[in-house]
């Protein structure tokens, strides 16, 4: 955001430069060209007044008079005299062109002159192969013309003097945009800063801490208004968010007691009932337990939805093998070997209790959904800068379909028995893991089976 800033005011202002420059150079050649042409008329006049007896005269000694004024006149200005007669034929040139006598009687400027009138002008000179500056005045007296006096002008020279004065724009110009760019950049900084911390504010509390805040003393008052109107809606919505998972949490932790008094009496009405009676209760107990399931998992599900437990370094093959061999146990009498083949030093970032939840819920389904005599192997190494840890089982798998809704809450196999759990536990696994900003997969095992493939960023 800040170059584009930098970027538009630089824009602006090298249109403004160039909308005052260009005129400014474009009158800056006018102006010197009419200058020139004006102090070159004056000069001509002048030449032609001291010129006009010797021209009158026509002898000799008067010829080099007028020759003598001539070169004296060009070696004080760098201006290029001719004078003719009132034929046109040259009587002295300070530059000719070509040795011997010659007639200027076709220059039109000359001709101009020769008829009584001023000619002034720039003309393409193909003698010379340049542009000219040109005066030509008459030498007259009484209303009788005697000859011409023409002064030219390289304009070259006018061009350069121009460019020197563009050089000059330039630089200016150049000098402008850059005390533009220091002080845009300053400004945009300004802007931009406040923006780019607001714009982190809610990247993070869209991916769920709630309790940051920007700062709103800082950037135009437009920004600080917004950046606290922020703050209050964050606020708002943390405890709006804090609300709902303590309604969750207490329901599920007051929902408890009673299920575990309804099980007790379930149980004591089924041992004194017949056996018809005993197979309800067992039923009921068995309902009772899903729910109690359910309600485990609502509480477990709201404490990985929060997104400020504080976070700690965790020895992660230590843990794993601590877990693995928990399960080994449990697996056991399902009649399920756990295999692990965890790589030593794995260290990741992670809240108290992240990782045992999400094995064991991996752990739980793998299980059961492993056949008699089966094995559901752990693994985890470490693999360009992340920690992958897989939970592989043989079981009877899932499509691909399946798998794209396995983390959803609440979603179910269809082919998974009714006691196979409430639906929650890989939800919890998905909401743990993204919260310690890693990932969580299901894949095919090859050869049958699923995949449950985790990774996390080391510490």
């Amino acid at each position: 955001m800040t170059r584009r800033l930098v970027a538009g005011y630089l824009l602006l202002s090298l249109v403004v430069l160039t909308v005052l420059m260009v005129p400014l150079g474009v009158a800056n050649r006018d102006n010197l060209q009419r200058d020139l042409l004006l102090r070159m008329e004056r000069d001509a006049v002048v030449v032609a007044s001291l010129v006009e007896g010797a021209l009158r005269a026509g002898d000799a000694p008067a010829r080099r008079r007028v020759a003598a004024v001539a070169r004296r006149y060009a070696d004080e200005s760098d201006a290029r005299v001719a004078i003719t007669d009132a034929d046109g034929d040259v009587v002295i040139d300070t530059e000719p062109a070509a040795p011997g006598p010659r007639s200027f009687a076709s220059r039109p400027e000359i001709a101009r002159a020769l008829a009584g009138d001023v000619a002034t002008g720039l003309r393409r000179s193909e003698t010379l192969g340049g542009d000219l500056l040109f005066v030509a005045v008459p030498v007259a007296a009484s209303g009788e013309v005697f000859g011409a006096v023409r002064v030219t002008y390289p304009g070259q020279e006018v061009a350069e003097r121009a460019r020197t004065y563009w050089l000059v724009l330039g630089g200016v110009a150049l000098i402008t945009l850059a005390a533009v760019g220091a002080i845009g950049l300053l400004v945009a900084r300004w802007v931009a800063r406040p923006l780019a911390t607001l714009e982190q504010g809610a990247d993070a509390v869209g991916r769920g801490d709630l309790t940051t805040r920007v700062p709103d003393a800082a950037g135009p008052p437009e920004v600080r208004a917004l950046a606290a109107r922020f703050n209050q809606m964050v606020s708002r919505l943390e405890e709006l968010v804090g609300a709902q998972e303590a309604f969750v949490a207490d329901a599920s932790h007051q929902l408890r007691t009673p299920l575990t008094a309804m099980r007790l009496r379930i149980e004591n009405l089924g041992a004194s009932a017949g056996a018809s009676g005993e197979r309800d209760a067992r039923a009921a107990v068995g309902e009772v337990d899903r729910l109690a399931r359910l309600v485990d998992s609502l509480l477990a599900l709201a404490r990985a939805d929060r997104r400020d437990a504080p976070l700690r370094h965790v020895d992660l093959s230590a843990a794993l093998r601590e877990r693995t061999d928990s399960w080994a146990d449990l697996a056991a009498e399902s009649g399920v070997r756990v295999e692990g083949a965890i790589a030593p030093g794995l260290r990741c970032l992670l809240a108290d209790g992240v990782l045992e939840q999400v094995l064991d819920n991996l752990m739980d389904n793998a299980v059961r959904a492993s056949p008699d005599g089966a094995s559901v192997t752990v693994t985890a190494d470490r693999r360009e800068g992340r920690v992958e840890l897989r939970v592989i089982d043989r079981g009877r798998g899932m499509s691909a379909e399946e798998r794209g809704h396995a983390f959803d809450r609440f979603w179910r196999a269809p082919s998974a028995p009714a006691e196979a759990g409430s639906g929650l536990g890989l939800a919890i696994v998905a909401r743990l893991v993204e919260a310690a900003g890693g990932t969580v997969v299901l894949e095919e095992t090859p050869g049958g089976g699923l995949t449950g493939l985790v990774v996390l960023p080391i510490a």
